[in-house]
This record gives structure tokens, sequence and C-alpha cells, in this order.
């Protein structure tokens, strides 16, 4: 049986890793050569080093935040984040012959949501099926000694100042090293709504080659970091409609990105008030797992259809549990703002969490738990 975790013998000095055989990259519709490009050497960096990773270092190390967004990193920049025992690390893949430095895009290093302890330099060589990690560096070494290049807005770091043996990261870990991770970095200011629907119709084009370099990085950064807007980014660019339309889900099925995220169309029973009857009603579902408890969302129209009233439940899988003191469900505008009734949180432990929200036709809302959820990624809903 192939095994991807067995490191290959090429020289003394480095970690080489065969790409697993029979794993087959993943096709989607990127908006230029350089995007397909750009995720193929990703899948192959990430199929050959995480089954290593969890292995040898990290057993529950998992793609940040999970595998359905990652396309929507990989149209515009290079890398995949892996979390793992309360830390992140970033590959960073190339196809550079010469390994001589690690280059970073400063998405990696400036956005704060994406912010790594460890970023690694991994040179692919997809037609002999081995990837080769030749060093790793920390977030503070590279943001405080790195060479940062306006023209491509990345930083780099040459290899005589990278650790090439990653084990040394486990053990420092282990030893509990005082070794300072992060730098600190400037916040990004938030871009209110209408900006952002400029800048995805500009940058939306997939006309506009290099939309990472085209406006000044404040902008750019604040539009990824929103999980939502990078996501509107990538489906514009790849010319595809509207994803997260519930009134579509409703009627036509959820589609094929929604069903990784884990949402599903069914049937819902809806508990009776006062007198009335339990009755079933067409919603959505998703499951969650909060603070290692799973619990449902719900969301279905609720009233009559003239009246535009959603309403969004979250309870308990397990029969009989309840929701604990201290969580919340909450919900914000799609520029993460709060408004009237947006949230509810459990003072006792309850049954179920709820609100309801009269909505205008396209209007889109954002929900939240506190605490976050597992493999959490914002999403815009449009209603």
């Amino acid at each position: 049986m192939f095994n991807s975790s067995t490191p290959l013998t090429i020289d003394s000095r480095h970690l080489y890793l065969e790409i697993p055989q029979s794993f087959q990259v993943q096709e989607q519709l990127y908006s230029t050569a350089g995007g397909c490009q750009r995720a193929r050497i990703n899948q192959l960096c990430l199929q050959a080093f995480l089954p290593w990773f969890r292995e040898e270092i990290a057993p529950s190390a998992k793609i940040y935040p999970n595998s359905a967004a990652l396309p929507g990193f990989w149209e515009v920049v290079n890398g995949t984040a892996i979390t793992f025992n309360g830390s992140r690390l970033v590959l960073i893949p190339t196809l550079a012959i010469d390994d001589d430095e690690l280059r970073v895009q400063q998405e990696w290093v400036d956005i704060p949501e994406w912010v790594a302890d460890y970023y690694v330099g991994i040179q692919v060589n997809p037609d002999d099926g081995w990837i080769k990690i030749f060093g790793y560096t920390t977030h503070h070494k590279l943001k405080t000694t790195g060479v940062y290049d306006a023209t491509d807005r990345t930083y780099s770091l040459d290899v005589e100042d990278l650790i090439s043996d990653l084990n040394v990261l486990w053990v420092s870990r282990q030893l509990h090293s005082a070794e300072v991770l992060r730098a600190e970095i400037t916040p990004l200011a938030a871009i209110a709504t209408t900006q952002a629907e400029n800048l995805l119709t500009r940058l939306g084009n997939p006309d506009v080659k290099f939309p990472r370099l085209a406006v000044p990085f404040s902008l750019w950064g604040a539009l990824l970091a929103h999980g939502g807007w990078r996501q509107r980014l990538c489906d514009r660019r790849q010319g595809l409609p509207e994803q997260q339309s519930i009134p579509q889900w409703l009627r036509t099925g959820v589609t094929n990105l929604a069903q990784q995220l884990g949402w599903e169309k069914r049937q819902l029973l809806v508990m009776p008030t006062g007198i009335r009857s339990a009755e079933s009603v067409v919603g959505l579902s998703l499951q969650l797992l909060i603070a290692g408890n799973t619990y449902e969302l719900r969301i279905f129209p609720h009233g009559a259809p003239e009246d535009h009233i959603w309403r969004f439940e979250l309870r308990s899988t397990i029969a009989g549990s309840q929701i604990p003191a201290g969580l919340t469900l909450r919900l914000l505008t799609e520029d993460l703002q709060p408004f009237e009734n947006n949230q509810d949180t459990a003072t006792t432990p309850v049954d179920m969490l709820y609100l309801e929200v009269i909505l205008e036709s396209g209007e889109g809302l954002i929900w939240e738990t506190e605490p976050i959820p597992e493999d959490y990624e914002r999403e815009i809903l449009r209603f």
C-alpha cells in the first residue's frame, strides 16, 4: 500500500515526502492560468504534507478555515493554512528549482485573521512526485527581518535564515519555548458594504489578472479578511452565480459549495407556540461543533410569505440536552454591523436560542456564535 507519509531519501539535509500516486487534483474553473497552477501545486503540497504532519507532529492538525474555503484563497493568493494544537502554520509551495529564499505574499503576514505562527517553504516537483521541505520561519522573524518587496507585496528570507529541520518546531513546542512567534501588525480598517461592492465589481472582472496588486493593500486586505466577500470575489472571477441565496436553496436545493460547508435542505418540525400544534416546514440545517458539543443551526421562513420573516434557531443535536449558559447566537449585517435585537444569549441552560428578522429581498446577513464553532468561516447568506 502506498504510504504518503513515508519520507524519501534524496539528500540528508532536507525532508522529502512523496505525493500520493492515487491523488487526483480537483479541477476548478479558476479565472487565470496562474490560478489553475497555483491551486494545483497547493493541492499536491497539502496532500503530501498533511498526512506526514499528522503522523509525526500533530495528530489533530486540520485545514484552516476549512477545505471548502480553499478555492477562494487559491484564486488570488499562494499558500495553505493548517491549525494544530492552538497554533497555525502556512505552507508556501513553489515550483522553483533553486530554493534560495522563502517568499511569502503580504496577505499571510499583514491580514490579522490570516497571520500564522510558522511559515514553511516547500519545493514541489510534480513530475517526480515529491515535495521538499527546505525550511521554516516564524511570523516575527519574517516580519521584522524579512525583506519587503513593494512591487509584488511579498516578504522574503534567504534560505540561510530559515530553520531547515521541521522537527525543531516540534521540539521547541514540547519544551514550551519562550520564543516570540508573532510580531505586532497594524489592524486593517473595516470597509463599508458599498465600498466592498465597488471593489467586487472592479476586481471580480477576470480581465484584472493580478487583483491583489490593483488596489491599496489596506482595501485589499480588508476585503479578503471577510470570508463572505472573499467567496463572492472568487465566484465573480470564475463566472459563477450567487451561491449563497437562501430562497434559491429552498426552491432548487443547496449548491455544491453549501453542501461542502455542511448545509442541507430538509423538512423541519417547528415546535408549537401557544395553542398551535407542531408543524413541518422546509428549511435549512447546518451541524455545528461548539466547545466540544454538537448543535444544529436551522433557518426557515416564518409566518405568511408576504411578511418576509426568517427564523434562526440553534438547538442541541442530543435529545434532552440543553444549550449551556453563556452561548450566543448572533446575526450581523453584511459589513459586520450589529442591529437591534440581533443576538440571543443563554443566561441559564435553555432548550433553544432563536432570532426572527424581517428582511428585504436580496438582503444579506452573517450568522455567528460565541464560542466560535470549529471550521467556522464567515458566509453571507442572501435573502
